[in-house]
């Protein structure tokens, strides 16, 4: 479990990746973009996570730039991630991808590439062209984002590079106890996307309860419990003290009865698309 925020979670390739960092989900290019990844970079964040459907990695990578020139902290002290899209899903696309992604983020190198979906028919043309890419030492890791067991199941039967990251929805009403049980046994980071349900959690009784015994948001409660589970976070703001707050869960620990009524709100509730039944 990480302790600080600038803790790392060694992977299943010996990479080590910040166990906390922002996501940019919905958020438009543009100069709020540009501050927040800076904001997030000044205020001790080394984990950023794009896609190319995001239709941000400019600005992402704008604000990258900024926040390494404002901090004097060298690329390689940060962790950059992003995704191929599912209409981009096959050998060759993947590989041209990849470098439109990197062309667009102004980087040489991604740390981790994620596949976004699990396209059925597709995603192992695309797999073959990560495992490329990471054999060119191109990227420094790659991984699968939304899928599940029968999908992993599936892509480990012909991989040759087992991914190391498995980024799902992931958040008290969706504890995805079996996918986090089989993602462990076969040694796969589980990563939270919409941790904070899009904001759906954040007036909830027992969450609430739990915050004002600590003195914390609901919010940070969340977040907690995604740290104390072992899975990598990725909460998106694009307010500077928003992202200062999100980070400032290292400072009190949920005791295992808090983390089993957490637990407990399971309904096996989506937010996002059903990786089983998707249409784009």
């Amino acid at each position: 479990m990480i302790t600080h925020l600038q803790d790392t979670v060694t992977l299943n390739n010996g990479v080590k990746m910040p166990g906390f960092g922002l996501g940019v989900f919905k958020v438009e290019e543009g100069p709020e973009l540009v501050e927040a990844v800076k904001a997030a970079i000044k205020n001790g964040y080394r984990s950023i996570d794009t896609a190319a459907i995001y239709e941000n990695e400019e600005g992402v990578g704008e604000g990258i730039r900024q926040g390494l020139k404002e901090t004097g902290l060298s690329r390689e002290e940060l962790f950059v991630t992003s995704k191929v899209w599912n209409s981009d899903l096959g050998y060759e696309e993947t590989l041209k991808a990849y470098e439109t992604s990197l062309q667009k983020l102004g980087l040489d190198y991604l740390d981790l590439y994620l596949i976004h979906w699990p396209v059925e028919g597709k995603y192992k043309d695309a797999w073959r062209a990560l495992e490329t890419l990471y054999k060119k030492d191109k990227v420094k890791a790659i991984g699968v984002s939304n899928f599940q067991i029968h999908h992993l199941e599936d892509l480990l039967q012909n991989a040759e590079v087992k991914p190391v990251i498995n980024q799902v929805e992931y958040h008290p009403r969706l504890t995805q106890k079996e996918l986090r049980a089989y993602c462990e046994q076969q040694n796969i980071q589980l990563e939270a996307w919409s941790p904070l349900m899009q904001g759906e959690l954040l007036d909830n009784d027992v969450l609430s309860a739990i915050a004002a015994k600590y003195n914390k948001s609901t919010a940070q409660v969340i977040l907690r419990w995604d740290v104390q589970n072992g899975v990598i976070t990725i909460p998106k703001s694009t307010k500077e003290h928003r992202i200062i707050q999100n980070a400032d869960i290292f400072d009190f620990e949920l005791t295992s009865d808090e983390m089993q009524e957490i637990d407990a709100l399971n309904q096996n509730h989506r937010v996002g698309p059903d990786p089983d039944n998707f249409d784009f």
